[in-house]
């Protein structure tokens, strides 16, 4: 009985994996808690808070994407939040008032918008899922609609084990 050579046709074959897992949105991020303006915790008032904006270091804001909330459950006013978008906004990439999972959805479609998929072109491509609970799902849809349109065939999952999404 001859011993063949194990053979990699995963490795062998023209197909294109993804894996967002290795290309993470390299954006600063840095949050603003409007707790830190709330007068005994509960009240905004407008003067002292403009006051307190008007004074405060935008250094850590510079470049990144801010997420804007009030850890508290004080009531704050919707200009409140305007007021630190239009004060942040010359300093910030964005400035956006969410929670931690829309905020790390918009992260991951602005990183996705702005990638390269000309190398994808054509292509037999396998889109890596499953492995980083950080992704979101929205994430993987995204890109799966921006790659549909380009690509020979488009798959989700493992080599071993994929679902065919579309083929053009």
């Amino acid at each position: 009985m001859s011993q063949q050579p194990i053979v990699n046709r995963v490795a062998n074959s023209a197909l294109i994996n993804i894996d967002l897992a290795e290309h993470p949105p390299t954006y600063e991020v840095t949050e603003l808690d409007l707790a830190q303006f709330l007068e005994q915790g509960l009240v905004l008032r407008e003067k002292d808070f403009r006051a307190q904006l008007s004074g405060l270091n935008t250094e850590p804001f510079k470049n990144a994407y801010v997420r804007v909330f009030c850890s508290t459950e004080a009531i704050v006013p919707s200009w409140a939040y305007q007021l630190v978008a239009t004060t942040l906004s010359p300093y910030a990439v964005k400035v956006l008032v969410c929670d931690k999972s829309s905020f790390n959805v918009i992260l991951w479609t602005d990183h996705i918008a702005g990638m390269d998929l000309s190398p994808y072109q054509n292509g037999l491509v396998l889109l890596k899922g499953c492995a980083d609970e950080k992704i979101p799902q929205a994430a993987y849809a995204f890109l799966a609609q921006r790659l549909t349109p380009g690509v020979k065939k488009l798959m989700f999952g493992e080599a071993c084990s994929f679902v065919p999404l579309h083929k053009n």
